[in-house]
């Protein structure tokens, strides 16, 4: 390569910087928008990130399953990059629900769900009338973490069986979490699970967040699960 095609490379990344930068502040101006009219509608909107497998679609099942036996207005909706499974086996619980595609983008947008809400809305469904919005973020550990999307919490998920130093491998979306789960804990001993080691790891990049210990099969840990998303 010549110096000249050197030059002009290098003199194309600040627009790509630059680029980046102005889609964030727009996603953020319009997550804070979001977020004081959930607010201002008495909807608890939480947003579950985490890697491919840790569980939670199984969590939010019975989380919407449990929500909607004691009465309470829950709705969800689920980010994938294909394929709507996810939000058919969250539908089981008769529960409210929209699937986005992304088509390959590893992340959801607060302008992706503000469009999902909005065609709730002319279905019939009230967004004011829940009490709680769960969004299933697409399973990643890496780019839902610059995405805000009007959540009043953002929660990641770590499975027993992902191993110990989740956290320290990817310490920017941990510290975003208001709260981190730890879920699949009847397996912990099969799979040799340090819980010790995991915690410290958890403290070591999220210093004070509060951490709850959970299965969605044996019921362990979510009485404090449903009571902090409500």
């Amino acid at each position: 390569m010549s110096v000249s095609e050197t030059a002009s490379v290098h003199a194309g990344l600040p627009r790509i910087l630059q680029v980046r930068t102005k889609i964030l502040k727009k996603n953020d101006e319009l997550a804070r928008e979001m977020r004081a009219g959930f607010a201002a509608a008495g909807v608890r909107v939480v947003n579950v990130v985490s890697s491919p497998g840790a569980g939670k679609t199984e969590l939010l099942t019975e989380t919407l399953r449990q929500l909607r036996d004691r009465g309470a207005a829950v709705a969800a909706i689920v980010g994938d990059l294909e394929t709507d499974n996810d939000a058919r086996r969250l539908a089981a619980s008769g529960a409210p629900v929209r699937q986005i595609m992304t088509h390959g983008l590893c992340h959801l947008e607060a302008d992706m769900v503000q469009a999902e809400l909005a065609a709730w809305e002319a279905e019939g469904l009230a967004v004011a009338g829940l009490q709680t919005l769960l969004i299933e973020n697409v399973g990643n550990l890496v780019c839902p973490t610059s995405w805000d999307l009007g959540e009043s919490l953002r929660v990641v998920l770590m499975s027993v069986t992902e191993g110990e130093d989740k956290p320290l491998k990817y310490p920017g979306l941990f510290n975003t979490a208001d709260l981190v789960v730890i879920t699949k804990i009847d397996l912990a001993e099969a799979c040799r699970f340090d819980r010790a080691a995991a915690l410290a790891a958890i403290e070591q990049v999220r210093p004070g967040v509060s951490v709850l210990e959970t299965s969605a099969i044996t019921g362990q840990g979510l009485d404090r699960w449903l009571a902090a998303v409500q």
